[in-house]
């Protein structure tokens, strides 16, 4: 196994298997890496951002972005993880933990439940929580929640690129305050989280 599937770059941990599922043959390091996956990101970004999608809420969805988003490098983009993993839920729980996200975001945009950043904060959050895939989990959770922002005609997330771009925030501090405010959502509390998406 390549030694920066580890886990040790911050990365969730692959296991052998989902190793094999590498598509490309001469990725030697984890930059490699991951210029393909921006390159196969930034693809699906277009597709999602630039087309209406009706049926945004749904388990299928929520795979086929995924799939998208990293279907020229993992042979398993699109499918749910089938191991465990130090983060998330039992694997068994994925689909319908996520079909459940699904049905309570349709009723808090039904209802007005929540002011619109803070219920995409909650999406994210949820989705994150699940960490439906082997890789790509925040960053895929990211951009489903501006496909949900835009699908409901408000602006997708900057997601700390304002901080980043201004030389206001490294990178490590970025990721630190990211990190911060899902920690803070895991107790009920979404304000730094809101505030995380508008920065």
């Amino acid at each position: 196994m390549r030694p920066f599937f580890d886990g040790s770059e911050g990365q969730t941990p692959l296991d052998a298997d989902e190793t094999l599922g590498l598509i490309p043959p001469a990725v030697a390091t984890r930059g490699d890496l991951n210029l393909l996956e921006e390159a196969n990101i930034e693809q699906a970004r277009r597709w999602a951002l630039e087309r209406n999608h009706p049926e945004v809420l749904t388990d299928g969805f929520v795979r086929e972005l995924h799939r998208r988003m990293f279907r020229d490098v993992w042979r398993w983009a699109g499918t749910y993880r089938t191991s465990g993993k130090n983060i998330g839920v039992p694997s068994e729980q994925i689909a319908p933990k996520v079909r459940d996200l699904c049905a309570d975001a349709v009723h808090w945009v039904e209802k007005g439940a929540y002011p619109w950043d803070e219920a995409a904060a909650r999406v994210h959050h949820r989705l994150v929580s699940i960490h439906p895939f082997a890789n790509g989990n925040g960053r895929h959770a990211r951009l489903f929640t501006d496909v949900f922002l835009k699908t409901n005609g408000q602006a997708v997330g900057s997601w700390g690129i304002l901080q980043a771009e201004s030389g206001n925030e490294t990178t490590q501090a970025l990721r630190k305050r990211y990190i911060g405010a899902l920690q803070a959502a895991d107790r009920g509390d979404y304000e730094l989280l809101v505030a995380f998406l508008r920065s």
